[in-house]
């Protein structure tokens, strides 16, 4: 789908021919996509359309076949925005509307036609944004239990080390990688560790919506800016004034789009739309993208003068396939998670399922072992996890005998659950180190994380001093760029 290209699709079902007319034209001057037909007309065809609507709104308070038109559209289309605007309104209708799952029900008088409008808009938009909202949320609660980012591979170490040292700069970072990565997880483990981390943050999808609402999110806009600006509002900039701003997926921002993000970046100040003074913000700017952008710069899809802006600092992420002690280290975390959650006990894997999840491809990388492995844990019926677990359509399946073998380290681990790791400092395994420096640094580490980083007891288990303890630290500090978080 092209940059700027409108997301939000809206059918719209009503059997007022000019009532539906209007408003489907302020709905599309503001951004969104309409579906206009009138009724009646079979619902089942109008929402059979390659790009599912994210909402049904009109004269929708009747009965469908033999039950209520809400609980068929509620059971047939869960994931589906309903929102009955009717002209005859009954509280017989509001119950059953709000019981079945409607996001409202508005009385069509009480509103004018660019209040409807507006109404409509800031509802989409919100829906639009609030699956990140809720994403983000649960990401923060599991990152409590679970710590940092996990990974063992050379190459993420290097990484990290590079992303603990952009984390204490202002400098803006861009983050690259493919989908189910880890970029945002990677952009909240730099707000985390920045001087930034106590002050706003404050993250954008610019995947999510079209180019005009895309614009008012980040910029904001005056009251009486468009039809439907009934009141002021503050965009992404101002609401992350003094912390961090996290602008998704940038490389589906419309071109016409970058130009004033490019301004705001440079000027350090913002133009609401229909303001008549730039407001200054300070914002340190985090883009992620599963884009190549500096070929989309080349093919004249991404300014370049916006790409050297934004490439201040580069994280590119390796997809999953790559880093195959990292499969390892996240099917183990995975499984002891979900085995929590769901209360179930499982005594590893066996050796056809650990073969085929050490060899699969990932091309959803670390979302997709995630999810898989949450499926095998619900689905499982034995004391272990078998292969077939993680297969809904058993067709599906690989021959367990086409499966390439277990390496010697893997089939070591064959049915183990290990601790998490996620300290980026040792997510080398003991055995690569060489020296008795990295040996001594590694069993520093290891006890302070034994004892919650309590220095004293440390100390104590360590047979040194407090004061060696500190002086070992400030070294591993200066020498190796490790951060106080870690110790």
């Amino acid at each position: 789908m092209a940059a700027g290209e409108s997301l939000i699709k809206i059918v719209l079902w009503d059997s007022d021919a000019q009532f539906t007319s209007a408003l489907s034209q302020l709905l599309v001057e503001a951004g969104l996509q309409v579906i206009a037909t009138p009724l009646p007309v079979d619902v089942d065809r109008v929402l059979a359309v390659p790009a599912p609507p994210d909402l049904l709104l009109g004269e929708l308070d009747c009965d469908f076949q033999s039950g209520s038109l809400m609980l068929y559209l509620r059971r047939t289309y869960p994931e589906l925005a309903i929102l009955p605007v009717v002209a005859r309104p009954t509280v017989d209708g509001a119950v059953s509307a709000i019981r079945a799952g409607a996001v409202d029900y508005l009385l069509k008088k009480s509103f004018s036609l660019e209040e409807l409008s507006a109404k409509v808009v800031e509802l989409v938009t919100s829906r639009a944004l609030s699956s990140e909202k809720e994403a983000s949320g649960k990401e923060d609660s599991e990152r409590k239990a679970l710590g940092e980012m996990l990974f063992r591979d050379p190459r993420m170490v290097r990484m990290m080390r590079l992303a603990q040292k952009a984390a204490a700069s202002r400098a803006t970072v861009l983050i690259q990688g493919e989908s189910g990565t880890g970029k945002e997880l990677l952009a909240r483990f730099l707000r985390r560790h920045s001087p930034r981390a106590a002050k706003p943050f404050v993250a954008i999808n610019c995947a999510a919506l079209p180019e005009n609402l895309l614009e008012s999110e980040l910029f904001g806009f005056e009251k009486g800016a468009f039809t439907g600006a009934l009141q002021r509002k503050i965009g992404k900039f101002e609401q992350a004034d003094g912390g961090t701003l996290l602008l998704d997926e940038l490389g589906e921002m419309a071109y016409s789009l970058q130009s004033k993000l490019l301004r705001v970046i440079q000027e350090g100040e913002v133009d609401r739309l229909g303001g008549r003074q730039p407001v200054a913000v300070d914002v340190r700017i985090i883009a992620t993208t599963n884009r190549d952008l500096e070929a989309e710069v080349e093919a004249g899809k991404f300014r370049q003068d916006l790409y050297f802006r934004l490439n201040v600092i580069p994280l590119n992420i390796p997809p999953l396939r790559d880093r195959p002690q990292d499969i390892e280290l996240l099917l183990e975390r995975f499984i002891t998670q979900y085995s929590q959650l769901n209360k179930r006990s499982f005594q590893g894997l066996s050796e056809s399922a650990r073969r085929f999840l050490l060899s699969h491809n990932y091309p959803g990388n670390v979302r997709e072992l995630e999810n898989m492995v949450e499926r095998a844990v619900v689905l499982a019926d034995g004391p272990r996890l078998e292969l077939k677990d993680f297969f809904i359509d058993p067709e599906k399946m690989p021959d367990p005998e086409t499966l390439p073998p277990l390496s010697p380290e893997a089939a070591s681990g064959l049915g183990q659950v290990a601790a998490p790791v996620g300290d980026p400092l040792e997510s080398l395994p003991l055995p690569a180190r060489t020296t008795l420096a990295e040996v001594e640094r590694y069993m520093i580490y290891k006890t302070l994380r034994a004892v919650d980083s309590n220095r004293t007891h440390a100390a104590a288990q360590l047979g040194i001093s407090i004061r060696t303890l500190r002086n070992k630290l400030k070294e591993y500090r200066e020498k190796y760029g490790d951060s106080a978080e870690n110790q």
